[in-house]
């Protein structure tokens, strides 16, 4: 491939390599592994303390056993099940219809200067809007139901996707081009494997931009115009003045983010290895 024979280097041995590639010890490895559960600790053990001494009411802030009660109660009811499938459904709808937007839109762009030059100022007007500022015009178009949610969704996941998308297929060096016409390449070939291969990294972390802003954009959603949902479940919990529950669906929230974004990182880093002249 045109990819693999421009970006063949020959690695030399560095001075003082063997020191680098020294295995690190077993106490700084879980260190490492501890560091960033440190402020997160830190919060939960100020939060206990905070309700134990009785610094803040508990009906604004109740404390983390009451929370944690809570959250029990919802998942052995079912009503957390519930909920937490519905939000799934929605984000997972929309997510998946604004990226392959979003993968289409900045391809297109990317490859044909001209689509650039007209697309791409209206774009960036337009990605300035905030989901909220569109509730209303779709409303009127789709109605309430879930359609709604859907569109909204896939509208804050496109944007970045889109985005980097673009900047991943601009980023390509010239020189590969170049090399791939010598040997001869179609146009497909050239955006396969060499233009595609090099867009990887900045793909995935337009795909990982796109689900943070989907999720967000589905609490939103959802605490707009939902009958079920995290989102909604937020909102009841407000309405009654639970913040019990408030705070239960909202470890929820958080909980799930940070759980797909790992899955994501996780297989980026998987695509990332096999890459033409990955290390």
């Amino acid at each position: 491939m045109a990819a693999e024979r421009a970006a063949a280097v020959v690695e030399t041995p560095a001075l003082g390599s063997a020191r680098a590639a020294a295995p690190r010890l077993p106490w700084r490895r879980i260190g490492d592994a501890a560091l960033p559960w440190l402020l997160p600790l830190a919060l939960l053990a100020l939060w206990t303390a905070g309700a134990a001494q009785g610094w803040i009411s508990p009906q604004v802030l109740p404390s983390p056993q009451f929370v944690w009660e809570t959250l029990r109660d919802l998942a052995t009811s079912g009503d957390l099940w519930l909920h937490t499938g519905a939000s799934l459904a929605r984000v997972g709808v929309g997510f998946a219809a604004g990226s392959v937007l979003g993968l289409l839109l900045g391809a297109a762009m990317g490859l044909s200067g001209r689509a650039e030059a007209y697309v791409l100022p209206s774009f960036n007007a337009l990605v300035q809007i905030p989901v909220l500022a569109w509730l209303p015009f779709v409303l009127l178009i789709v109605g309430i139901g879930e359609p709604l949610k859907y569109i909204l969704i896939a509208k804050a996941a496109m944007v970045p996707v889109a985005l980097n998308t673009l900047q991943g297929f601009r980023q390509t060096p010239v020189a590969l081009r170049e090399v791939g016409e010598v040997y001869g390449y179609t146009r497909r070939q050239q955006v396969l494997e060499i233009v595609l291969p090099h867009a990887v990294p900045t793909l995935f972390t337009g795909l990982r931009l796109g689900f943070t802003k989907a999720w967000l954009s589905l609490v939103v959603v959802e605490l707009v115009a939902s009958s079920e949902g995290l989102g909604y479940l937020i909102v009841y919990g407000r309405q009654l003045f639970q913040l019990d529950l408030v705070m239960a669906a909202v470890a929820v929230v958080g909980a799930i983010g940070y759980a797909i974004d790992r899955v994501l990182d996780a297989l980026e880093t998987a695509v990332h290895r096999r890459r033409p002249g990955a290390a």
